[in-house]
């Protein structure tokens, strides 16, 4: 997928690539506000005490992010080859 839809094919409207782009980026920007409350919930606490963050809360949110992009890779690549396998058929 090409970053904001713009790689396609030379004979897509400039409405059509706009509207493209434009659920990409409704796409990425709901993905980074899923990853930014996951990881939240799961590494900081409710209790500020700095105005940084700890260690332990530096190395937490480091690994959630990397498990949820490599699980979103994996589940991608999982439904690219379920899609090519047709397995995604409509329901008549």
């Amino acid at each position: 997928m090409s970053f904001l839809g713009l790689g396609g094919s030379p004979n897509v409207s400039s409405q059509a690539k706009i509207q493209a782009a434009e659920a990409e980026l409704d796409m990425v920007t709901g993905m980074f506000n899923q990853l930014v409350d996951i990881c939240h919930k799961k590494c900081i606490g409710t209790s500020y005490n700095a105005s940084d963050l700890d260690k332990n809360e530096s190395l937490c949110v480091d690994r959630c992010v990397a498990k949820y992009f490599d699980t979103n890779l994996k589940v991608g690549d999982s439904m690219q080859k379920v899609g090519q396998n047709g397995a995604f058929g409509v329901n008549r």
